[in-house]
């Protein structure tokens, strides 16, 4: 009898057969970008088990709420803000409370909304039952802020790093996880965390200051997530994860859609079990043994309920106006295509775009699809004085694998209203990097490797799983380089502290969607990106990174070191 909760019965191979066979079926293929074989996708879908999930359109669309400073009048002006990481049950699927595990007990978490050039600082505190460690994705961030895996805010009686870890147990009643055999980093083998000297674990007893200068930080859709070592998977996938805006003078000045008309939009995807529990193919539901999740699922996992600001495919009723729309990709597998279903009566492009990862672009660019792999942010302006009054406009998802997961959304244009926002030619200026600038090129190749001295097959880096204690780079404060990715598989990298510019996709130019300046990259199987990286900031240990959530656990992640 199949437990509820845990995955459908498949036949399964050990990671190093699984590894084995896709190598075989991808052997040979050198195209920039194999459109056959290799899938849009980069997932296995999880299937919710039993749960009875809302019809599409029915439920509206929460915004999260703003995090309100404790203090201010610091330094600079520098505000402090308090937030708690804790278990709670919050409605998802109507009538039914799921647990999650939220700042503040909320999923998403509140949103942070600071100015550039005034200071904050993040107190969190952890009343979880596992440690946590917050990463500011896109941040600017001294080194000891940064939300490295190993440094960790621990829960008063909690699981710490080098204890015995909690039995198991049924995932399926004591947790949100239903638990899975198999898996893990190489079938069950060491986990990556006991490769961890002891001397490098960083431990903060309950509660620890982020600090966050924002004095280099232009106006950005940032975002906060949980980062701990081997687990940032399965706890992001529980919520811990909310937005991080950040303000300056120049997006004030940019005529843009403001107010109730400025929307953060975090897209996701989530499972159900038959109670109404978040579903996760963990190894350990305890979050405290052998990491990973089962061999099935090792290319990540993708739910079947897709959730905007935690709501499943929620409705927001809009006026006939401009609205600025803050789009986030923070499922840990799943990669988008939205289109709007109807397009604009008018034949315009639907979607302008006037913001990326790491804040405003040169000047506005239209699409009529736009491509998200996983912690990309878009911000879009889609303008429904297009559409007559009482049109209904759905955000659709090419990439989804079922009728469910190729919708996102709907809008309801219920009004006519005055429209004071403007879409200016020139937005910013970016002082992008260009080619003559770099100093040094380098070349990291994202890959499954399958025989890892006894460890079974992992996602890596230059061949090599993550190693806390080396670097793979050494770039100087207040330089450019070009660095080169290739991947196997979609892999979207991420770099922390430095923001880049997209300049090549195998021999051919960037995609429209790649302007401006990023901190995410979507490398797509067997292709080559090149992006021209500032190392602007703070010298010190940052990483990059896999932001597929599977492939970043089961080791797919690289030391760098500013100096």
């Amino acid at each position: 009898m199949t437990r509820t909760g845990a995955p459908t019965p498949r036949a399964t191979l050990s990671r190093r057969r699984f590894l084995g066979v896709v190598a075989g079926a991808t052997a040979g293929l050198t195209a920039p970008l194999v459109t056959g074989c290799a899938r849009e996708t980069s997932g296995e879908l999880l299937r919710s088990g039993g749960a009875e999930l809302p019809r599409r359109f029915t439920v509206p669309l929460p915004v999260p709420r703003t995090a309100r400073p404790v203090s201010a009048g610091g330094p600079g002006g520098s505000e402090l803000y308090e937030v708690v990481q804790r278990p709670a049950g919050v409605e998802i699927l109507p009538g039914v409370r799921t647990t999650v595990w939220g700042y503040d007990g909320t999923f998403p978490g509140p949103t942070f909304r600071v100015r550039s050039g005034r200071a904050a600082t993040v107190r969190v505190t952890n009343e979880l039952p596992v440690p946590t460690s917050t990463h500011l994705h896109g941040g600017v961030t001294p080194p000891d802020s940064d939300g490295y895996p190993t440094d960790l805010v621990v829960p008063a009686g909690g699981f710490r790093p080098g204890a015995a870890p909690a039995p198991t147990g049924d995932g399926n009643r004591g947790g949100p996880h239903g638990a899975a055999s198999g898996g893990g980093h190489g079938g069950g083998s060491t986990p990556m965390a006991s490769h961890v000297p002891p001397g490098a674990w960083t431990l903060h007893e309950r509660t620890r200051d982020y600090a966050y200068p924002l004095d280099r930080q232009r106006a950005a859709t940032l975002w906060y997530h949980d980062h701990r070592m081997d687990f940032t998977g399965p706890q992001v996938w529980r919520g811990l994860a909310g937005f991080f805006l950040v303000d300056d003078a120049t997006d004030d000045a940019s005529g843009l859609p403001a107010g109730p008309r400025d929307v953060p939009l975090m897209l996701c995807d989530r499972s159900f079990d038959a109670e109404g529990q978040f579903r996760y193919p963990a190894v350990d539901a305890s979050l405290t043994g052998v990491p990973g999740v089962a061999d099935a699922y090792m290319e990540g996992v993708l739910g079947d309920v897709l959730l905007v600001n935690g709501a499943p495919w929620p409705e927001m009723e809009v006026d006939a106006a401009r609205y600025r729309f803050r789009f986030l990709n923070a499922s840990n597998a799943r990669r988008y295509r939205l289109r709007l279903d109807p397009p604009p009566p008018d034949g315009s492009a639907p979607f302008t775009q006037v913001g990326s990862d790491a804040g405003l672009l040169a000047g506005p660019r239209t699409h009529r699809e736009v491509p998200m792999s996983p912690a990309e942010r878009f911000d879009l302006v889609i303008d429904f004085g297009r559409y007559p009054v009482g049109t209904l406009i759905t955000v659709r998802n090419t990439l989804g694998e079922t009728e469910a997961t190729r919708d996102v959304m709907r809008f309801r244009v219920v009004r006519s209203a005055r429209d004071d926002s403007v879409l200016r030619p020139v937005l910013a200026e970016l002082d992008l990097p260009r080619r003559s600038e770099a100093v040094r090129t380098r070349v990291f190749d994202f890959r499954r490797t399958e025989d890892m001295g006894g460890d079974g097959a992992m996602w890596t880096i230059n061949g090599k799983p993550f190693d806390v204690g080396g670097d793979l780079a050494d770039p100087a404060l207040g330089t450019v380089e070009l660095w080169r990715f290739s991947s196997d598989f979609h892999h979207p990298v991420h770099v922390h502290l430095a923001h880049f510019a997209v300049v090549g996709r195998g021999a051919g130019a960037p995609l429209a969607a790649d302007g401006g300046w990023k901190d995410t990259v979507d490398v797509r199987p067997y292709e080559v990106v090149e992006v021209l990286a500032r190392f602007d900031g703070y010298r010190g240990r940052y990483m990059m990174h896999c932001h597929n959530l599977e492939h970043e656990d089961m080791a797919m992640m690289g030391n760098f070191r500013v100096v």
